[in-house]
């Protein structure tokens, strides 16, 4: 289980940007540690991550790259429309969907799900109103059904 919400952790916080435009949430954003926190704990957590996002094409187009304690890295992409339930085009995830909504210009509300199975998640970033800090935290069950809760914050570099 902990391999997999690994997987979770990262995919989870590169995803539920991609349900929403970039917009000023776009740019180079990288994960302090310090400051984030998931339960249960990871077996292997991260002591990098780096998030880039851009606007392509009335959508967002990003990249991540993280890696573990133990020097395994994690690379990832990604091309979506703002907004839409649509599928998840990663592989080693434990989810195929997600969908997303705008609160307001600092907020945004996000569910992801593997079709047919027992992962699901919810969460809410937030954007800090100088702009500097991504604060994503959600919670969900875990492809065994297990719950999990994450508190992920990002600063823009």
């Amino acid at each position: 289980m902990p391999n997999v919400l690994l997987k979770v952790f990262m995919g989870l916080a590169v995803t539920s940007i991609v349900l929403f435009g970039a917009d000023n949430w776009s740019g180079t954003w990288k994960q302090n540690f310090a400051k984030s926190e998931q339960t249960p704990p990871l077996k292997n957590p991260y002591k990098s991550s780096i998030l880039i996002w851009e606007s392509s094409d009335g959508g967002t187009k990003g990249t991540g790259t993280s890696e573990g304690q133990d020097g395994t890295t994690h690379n990832w992409g990604w091309t979506a429309k703002s907004g839409k339930e649509y599928a998840v085009a990663f592989t080693g995830l434990p989810w195929d969907t997600g969908s997303g909504k705008q609160v307001d210009a600092n907020t945004r509300t996000f569910e992801i799900w593997k079709t047919g199975g027992k992962f699901r998640a919810t969460g809410r970033w937030v954007l800090s109103e100088d702009g500097k800090t991504l604060t994503s935290t959600y919670r969900g069950v875990d492809g065994q059904g297990q719950p999990f809760s994450v508190k992920a914050v990002f600063e823009k570099q």
